[in-house]
């Protein structure tokens, strides 16, 4: 019997869950803003006294391990970090277009010879995504495209492909097709649970200390164009 918390922290959205043997047993989550470095640690202990247990009841943590928000993410890795160092407990990495994908299996319940396309917004017209089948296996490997309208037109042509995630809503006007289908599913660390759960029974963990997030590109800073003085 696994006890795994979570941690979603790769969007907008702010989500912890604690699941047991793959059930969602507490759950919380914050969209609209990103307050992550606020609300994380608040999420995490309002779970754990709600249930009346401590970081060393955990079995294992799970994190978002990317792509998205690189902030986000820096946030969500170190935090698990910390509480599985302090508990000497085993640190899961899950990927975030995985997780929404498992999301998607549940709360869309695609037909067989449907597809899903997750999407992480990335700024502009850019999206993090990756295709899989009805069950949540990856079909292509994950990558950044720049949606436009000719993105995807050719698969859209044979197949029905289910679009959702932070990225999904700008890319409605775009991609024209009677084959799309958009839903309105958002990241939440709930879609982590069964991948969570299958890599505890598998032993497949990361090492705290060297494990770095999937940033899938690298962060840029940029400079306000607003003159102070």
């Amino acid at each position: 019997m696994s006890k795994i918390l979570s941690i979603e922290s790769g969007t907008s959205v702010c989500s912890v869950a604690l699941s047991q043997d793959k059930k969602v047993i507490a759950l919380r989550k914050s969209d609209g803003e990103f307050a992550h470095a606020a609300k994380l640690s608040v999420f995490i202990d309002e779970i754990l006294k709600r249930k009346n247990i401590g970081v060393a009841d955990l079995d294992a943590v799970a994190v978002s391990e990317g792509p998205g928000s690189y902030t986000g993410i820096r946030i969500g890795v170190s935090t698990a970090k910390g509480l599985c160092f302090g508990a000497n407990k085993p640190l899961i990495a899950v990927g975030s277009l995985q997780s929404l994908a498992k999301l998607a299996v549940a709360e869309a319940k695609p037909l067989p010879d449907m597809l899903l396309c997750p999407m992480i917004d990335a700024r502009r017209m850019e999206v993090y995504t990756a295709l899989f089948d009805s069950n949540a296996n990856m079909i292509n490997q994950v990558s950044a495209q720049i949606i436009d309208g000719n993105t995807y037109t050719e698969l859209l042509k044979t197949n029905k492909i289910i679009f959702f995630g932070s990225g999904a809503e700008k890319c409605k006007t775009l991609i024209n097709s009677p084959n799309a289908i958009f839903a309105d599913i958002k990241a939440s660390a709930k879609g982590m649970t069964d991948i969570a759960a299958e890599k505890f029974a598998n032993s497949d963990f990361v090492n705290i200390a060297y494990f770095e997030p999937f940033y899938l590109k690298d962060f840029v800073v940029t400079t306000s164009k607003k003159k102070l003085f």
